[in-house]
């Protein structure tokens, strides 16, 4: 296919297992109307400009690809002859270097590193008899990336436009210790519904992501901003001007062309003039541990959003809670299965929920945990229970309307019936 030219092809987004929903409501937010989505994918259709947009934008997503070819699979020879049949000529450069990449569900491989192995051998072979020369390949995604699905009996060949997932936006420094991915905070702050002119609250906030993703979005800092490199800066034809292309959609006067490479450099720009940095909310993130948060700040920094967030290091009962109509407080705490012994979290779980009834009215409250009978010791009715996935662990973000006292109830005990006449549940009645 000639990816830089046509002008309509089916675009597959990939995200991690449980976050389509939310990668749909990016996508349409953005313009999309998508054809298709999955528990773990989102298709829409677009074109060159929509592959540079979708990389640059989108928070909770993994992968842009596009197909290169669709076929039945029973065993690894055909698989050879389905990637050798690709005019890998007209995608790659010969002097070039490409990694590829492979899903396999498919009973006859046994080794699931062959079907990578298999389409590198077939990339190689077809770019040496055509070109007299190969590219060089590799595990690392420094120049092109060939992303292989294979599920029984059926394959599906792509160039992969992204590289290094999105996931892994470039300014986590310091990761510290089990550290919250970056897509899936994004998905927990949009399913809370933030107001992003309010205040975002992070108590043990660990390597600082939940906080730096709130800053991105209060200020709009697009999460593709921080990638030096993307897959379709290896495409073939990347740095050559295309007859008719202009810098920006819909412009008019400039017929003799642009490259792919000025146009996403125009778009970056683009987006680095719309960040807003002014009337900016509150966000405040803290951890008992100096440690973690002086982790926090660097990664912070990395992100160009430290001014944005006030950090300190205290016991989270101690956090600043801004006055105010609206805002949002998340916990991420230990969930009893990596770092902690259940019975030892019992009174943590039942402190977050003494202090969001009695300290944070108005706000929404949310708490990610991977341990079912934990999340019952918050002790607050909630309104959504949202699954998400934290690597492997299936987890719930519970979601808490929190209600201010009536005056002179010290207790918050009459508040918290407020929030189960309210809130409404997710099978917990």
């Amino acid at each position: 296919m000639k990816i830089w030219t046509d002008k309509d092809y089916p675009i597959i987004i990939s995200c991690a297992k449980g976050l389509s929903q939310w990668t749909e409501s990016e996508v349409r937010s953005m313009g999309y109307r998508p054809v298709e989505t999955t528990d773990t994918r989102v298709v829409v259709r677009g074109a060159m400009r929509d592959v540079f947009k979708l990389n640059l934008k989108l928070r909770t997503a993994h992968r842009v690809l596009v197909p290169l070819l669709r076929a039945g699979c029973r065993n690894i020879r055909r698989l050879y002859d389905l990637a050798y049949s690709i005019d890998w000529e007209n995608l790659l450069e010969p002097d070039g270097y490409v990694s590829v990449h492979s899903v396999v569900h498919n009973a006859t491989v046994r080794d699931t590193r062959m079907p990578s192995l298999v389409t590198k051998d077939a990339i190689a072979d077809r770019m040496s008899d055509r070109c007299g020369r190969r590219p060089d390949s590799g595990p690392d995604m420094s120049g092109a990336s060939v992303f292989v699905y294979w599920e029984g009996d059926t394959a599906l060949i792509y160039i992969d436009t992204t590289g290094e997932v999105l996931s892994r936006r470039g300014y986590r420094k310091i990761p510290g210790s089990a550290p919250m991915q970056e897509t899936l905070a994004a998905a927990c702050i949009m399913a809370m519904r933030w107001d992003p002119s309010t205040p975002f609250v992070s108590p043990m906030c660990g390597s600082g992501t939940p906080a730096i993703e709130a800053a991105m979005m209060a200020s709009g800092r697009a999460p593709g901003s921080f990638k030096s490199h993307f897959g379709f800066m290896s495409v073939k034809g990347y740095d050559r001007i295309i007859p008719g292309e202009t810098l920006r959609e819909g412009e008019e006067g400039r017929n003799f062309g642009e490259s792919p490479e000025r146009i996403w450099k125009e778009m970056r720009a683009e987006a680095a003039r719309s960040e807003k940095h002014e009337g900016l909310p509150r966000i405040i993130a803290t951890d008992i541990s100096p440690e973690a948060v002086e982790n926090a700040h660097t990664n912070a920094v990395a992100a160009g959003v430290a001014d944005m967030i006030e950090f300190k290091a205290c016991d989270f009962a101690e956090t600043e809670i801004p006055e105010t109509r609206a805002g949002a407080i998340f916990f991420n705490p230990e969930y009893g299965i990596r770092l902690g012994r259940h019975e030892e979290l019992v009174p943590l779980y039942e402190r977050i929920g003494d202090f969001m009834k009695n300290s944070c009215p108005y706000y929404t409250g949310a708490v990610l945990t991977g341990n079912a009978d934990l999340s019952h010791r918050v002790g607050l009715r909630t309104s959504a229970r949202v699954p998400f996935y934290n690597g492997p662990i299936e987890c719930r973000l519970l979601i808490y309307p929190l209600y201010p006292a009536p005056h002179g109830d010290e207790s918050g005990d009459v508040a918290a019936d407020a929030g189960a006449r309210d809130g409404k549940q997710d099978g917990e009645q």
